[in-house]
């Protein structure tokens, strides 16, 4: 059952590690505005005030807006309430929802990133018609959200989705959220990042198109240049994206061997990369998924909404909870 569309407009904000963004988003999922901070510390009051400060901006060239919703990276307790611990933030058990509140005098709801993108993506983007949809955003990090018959699963405790931080090798890479071998420490932006850094070292001459982008300093290398170097055929780019694309696969095929989606999109900014990611990941998914050859594989798709889709599904999010409507499920 697909959520009920609700009147009025409503402002997104996507809090990021380098910046944060809010956008004045319709009934329809269209953004009609948009408004940017820089995310300067770690301070989430600093944050607090961009959002603040962005919402005041918006609401003065748009009459209507009826609520504000907030997708920040990190464990966010099932009632919105409270942040428990977020990634690129000082954030222990800070009563956000509250406190934004009381600044912008509208209903706010506070949301993991990961959750937030997902909902877009079934609402709005390339989940639509499916059921479940997995959607998973391969950023900096490695985050997720899952939708089913309608609903956002969050979990007991609002940690569902968070698939960066399975397993995918006992005693590999050690991981900030105190673990090793997470996934999102071979599957991500940064793993990209770093697969791209370790070839440049060991085989500079196999990888002339990443040398030449950091002027043969391995720590110049960023996600976009891994990205541009392979779109050019760069032995060691394409190499980068096809280590990572292979962990990805074989991650998001533990995922559906228990949650069995019927679609998986993959969204965030590595995702840009398209079929230099999504190809590698298919033929790993393959293989490792269960009843390979005896059922129909989950489709891997690209997401639809890009960067903005955090900002999008916090906005419908948060339209929806102020209207009462069912997308407020909380103990799905």
């Amino acid at each position: 059952m697909t959520e009920p569309e609700t009147a009025g407009l409503a402002i997104g904000v996507d809090v990021g590690g380098t910046k944060t963004a809010a956008a004045v988003v319709d009934a329809r999922g269209r953004i009609v505005d948009r408004a940017r901070r820089a995310t300067l510390g770690q301070d989430v009051r600093e944050v607090e005030d961009a959002i603040a400060e962005m919402t005041d901006e918006l609401r003065t060239r748009h009459e209507g807006v009826v609520a504000v919703g907030v997708g920040i990276a990190g464990l966010v307790d099932p009632s919105g309430d409270v942040v428990r611990t977020a990634t690129h933030l000082a954030i222990h058990h800070e009563p956000v929802r509250a406190r934004i509140e009381s600044r912008v005098g509208l209903p706010v709801r506070v949301e993991n990133d990961g959750t937030a993108a997902a909902w877009a993506e079934y609402r709005f983007g390339a989940g639509g018609g499916a059921d479940p949809v997995l959607v998973v955003t391969v950023g900096t990090g490695l985050g997720g959200g899952l939708v089913v018959g309608g609903a956002l699963i969050r979990g007991a405790s609002g940690t569902a989705g968070e698939i960066g931080h399975s397993v995918l090798e006992r005693d590999g890479r050690p991981c900030p959220c105190g673990d090793r071998g997470c996934l999102e420490q071979y599957a991500s932006g940064r793993a990209l990042v770093r697969e791209a850094r370790d070839l440049v070292r060991e085989h500079p001459g196999a990888s002339h198109g990443l040398v030449s982008r950091c002027d043969g300093d391995p720590e110049k290398i960023d996600g976009p240049a891994v990205t541009e170097a392979a779109r050019e055929g760069d032995p060691g780019a394409l190499r980068a994206f096809e280590r990572v694309g292979t962990a990805l696969g074989h991650g998001l095929a533990s995922v559906a061997n228990v949650l069995d989606p019927a679609r998986i999109v993959l969204g965030g900014g590595v995702s840009e990369a398209g079929e230099l990611l999504l190809a590698p990941t298919r033929t790993a998914f393959a293989l490792h998924v269960v009843g390979r050859g005896e059922r129909p594989l989950a489709e891997l798709v690209l997401a639809a909404l890009g960067n903005d889709a955090g900002a999008v599904g916090a906005a419908d999010l948060a339209r929806a909870t102020r209207a009462g409507a069912g997308a407020d499920r909380r103990a799905s």
